[in-house]
């Protein structure tokens, strides 16, 4: 098999390949526009996604993928070189293959599973064969980020990866491996950063950095609405219906509202896998006329509700800093989330919004209940939630610093491999 040209030369442009688990998504935003911020830095960056997006996307987005280098669906050739490759580059994969089969607590199935991921690593290094990348980059600490790491094995590249919420605190299989292997590693959040360096206490803290996502500038327009409701106070909920935002939590809290004689509707906006299950618990509490489920807004569909609602609420048990708690108070919205992970460096409580023990009904409904009552003397905190967002949550201040980051990291690497002069693996 030809060899991969991997040695970065004076004068050349840096080639990053960006990959995804899957892109373009209309809930990942982020990703494009990171993408963007790079190239305007002056690289050149290959987007690649593990899976295509069955998800509605903005016309931006769309943009992408014609250009995006999807993995799947899988070409039977390619497999075939890719298994070779990893028998062949056995010896170079020793500490990974140790890993998969006998290190750490994983069970058999996430073991399988990881193997697959080695050889789809494989089968990614081929695609990115002769492109001249230097770099790898992955969002999320998913199952593409062992596809990362295992390319850029293959590649002899650095790879670096963001990790946010759920995948490092729910679902981490060989998360030590990736930080040991990772050239650096961005987070959300000064928590996550916390409990990466308490978890994995061997991992350098140099190369964990906090770079904090961010929103593009809101303008707001007070003619925007939406259908008027009757109900005095108006709770509105967006994200994808999935297990971890746990809407059914809000349903019930509905239900304990409804209960104590609160007139409230509360909007859940957004499509997902959940959306049989949370119609089915609406109807069997009886509150067809309390709970709407939206489907999936557009933004401006979105901006519309945004202006009816008195309360934005979030009830996920696990996230990073979540774009739309960003969106809400940069609306100048009363917000109501969990006091998990990142969320209080964003929302303080009683100062930018407010927060309740997460899992606690009683606590989030007796919140609910303050906001409602005492809504005309909460303007202070709407205004310091918008300046909070505006200084500290902005995209464009944001987007520079990791375009910054990136400049640094990869033009450290360069300058180290000019000086090592490596002789190039033939695969």
């Amino acid at each position: 098999m030809p060899g991969f040209s991997t040695s970065f030369r004076a004068g050349e442009v840096p080639t990053i390949a960006y990959l995804a688990n899957q892109f373009p998504s209309q809930v990942e935003p982020y990703v494009p526009a990171e993408i963007q911020e790079l190239r305007s830095r002056g690289f050149r960056v290959i987007p690649s996604s593990a899976r295509f997006s069955t998800t509605p996307f903005d016309a931006g987005q769309k943009s992408f993928i014609s250009e995006t280098m999807y993995l799947q669906p899988l070409r039977p050739w390619l497999l075939v070189r890719a298994a070779c490759l990893c028998l062949q580059k056995s010896r170079l994969m020793k500490d990974l293959f140790t890993r998969i089969l006998i290190g750490g607590k994983e069970g058999p199935g996430r073991r399988v599973r990881a193997l697959l991921h080695t050889w789809l690593g494989a089968y990614y290094a081929l695609l990115l064969e002769g492109r001249g990348v230097e770099h790898i980059h992955v969002h999320h600490g998913y199952f593409a980020s062992w596809i990362a790491l295992v390319a850029a094995r293959l590649l002899r590249v650095s790879f670096s990866v963001t990790l946010h919420g759920s995948d490092l605190l729910l679902h981490r299989a060989y998360l030590d491996t990736k930080l040991e292997n990772c050239s650096f590693c961005v987070t959300v959040s000064e928590f996550n950063r916390r409990h990466i360096l308490e978890h994995f206490p061997s991992i350098r803290p140099d190369k964990i950095i906090v770079q904090h996502l961010g929103i593009a500038s809101v303008a707001l327009d007070s003619n925007k609405s939406a259908t008027r409701f009757r109900a005095s106070f108006v709770m509105l909920a967006v994200g994808r219906l999935h297990p971890v935002k746990d809407h059914a939590f809000l349903v019930r809290a509905c239900r304990r509202l409804k209960m104590k004689g609160s007139d409230c509707l509360c909007l859940i906006a957004g499509e997902g896998q959940q959306r049989t299950q949370l119609e089915r618990l609406v109807e069997d509490l009886g509150l067809q006329a309390e709970v709407k489920l939206l489907g999936h807004l557009s933004p401006d569909q979105l901006d519309s509700y945004y202006s009816l609602a008195d309360l934005v609420v979030l009830t996920s048990r696990s996230e990073g800093i979540p774009l739309v708690l960003m969106e809400a108070m940069a609306r100048s919205k009363v917000v109501l989330a969990p006091n998990i992970t990142g969320i209080p460096e964003l929302v303080i409580d009683g100062q930018t919004g407010f927060l309740y023990r997460s899992g606690s009904l009683d606590e989030f409904v007796s919140r609910v209940q303050m906001i409602h009552e005492s809504r005309a003397d909460l303007a202070p905190i709407s205004i310091a939630a918008q300046q909070h967002v505006s200084q500290y949550f902005d995209r464009d201040k944001n987007l520079a610093a990791f375009g910054d980051l990136f400049l640094t990291r990869i033009s450290e690497r360069t300058q180290r491999d000019s000086h090592a002069n490596p002789i190039l693996q033939q695969i």
